[in-house]
């Protein structure tokens, strides 16, 4: 059994989707990071950087969104080409979300929401990377249903940061590939379940 520890963050949403696409069963177990859970002694345990999501299978704790991914698509041999181009194009949009929505959106949010002072030069360069890197996006998605061949883990893994970032933006019109591409991927029943179960459990936190 896994058992899967994240919040409800778009890194957190990652594996909850990814579990569910799968169909691997799962025991979820909810950090607040608002409260600190996240510097435990027992999730430092499971992730010595204090970060969500982490899983521990069989014995194995993983941690790292991308890692997570990875292993849970070679465990099931599903969302990963075995081989070829496809392979190399999964691999490398989702090092593109690891070192680019995800920190440039995550910075933008920080300085434009949470920062102490405003500081107008951390705001307009994190909103320009983050327009800049979902103009990336798609630029990739014209004329494509994927980001690399058929739905995969690039895709589990781009979705939420994507979201995130166009929502914040009110860029839909600017970005009309990207656009379509989150509602096919926000359509899919598994990741439809997967947001649910991820609101009912913090919901049920009180």
């Amino acid at each position: 059994m896994i058992d899967l520890y994240t919040w409800t963050t778009p890194n957190g949403e990652k594996p909850i989707i990814m579990l569910e696409e799968v169909g691997l069963p799962y025991t979820l177990h909810l950090v607040d990071i608002g409260a600190g859970a996240q510097k435990l002694p027992e999730f430092l345990a499971i992730n010595p950087n204090g970060r969500i999501p982490a899983i521990t299978d069989e014995g194995q704790r993983v941690f790292e969104s991308g890692a997570i991914l990875v292993h849970l698509a070679e465990k099931t041999g599903k969302l990963l080409p075995a081989t070829g181009t496809d392979r190399t194009e999964t691999f490398a949009w989702m090092f593109f979300q690891a070192g680019g929505t995800g920190p440039m959106i995550s910075q933008w949010h920080h300085f434009k929401s949470a920062a102490p002072e405003a500081l107008p030069y951390a705001i307009e360069r994190y909103r320009n990377e983050t327009r800049r890197l979902l103009g990336v996006l798609d630029g990739r998605l014209e004329g494509r249903d994927f980001l690399a061949g058929d739905y995969s883990i690039a895709d589990v893994m781009n979705f939420s940061w994507a979201k995130t970032g166009l929502a914040e933006l009110g860029a839909e019109e600017e970005f009309p590939a990207l656009a379509a591409w989150i509602g096919r991927i926000g359509a899919r029943p598994q990741v439809i379940a997967a947001l649910e179960k991820l609101a009912a459990a913090k919901k049920a936190l009180g």
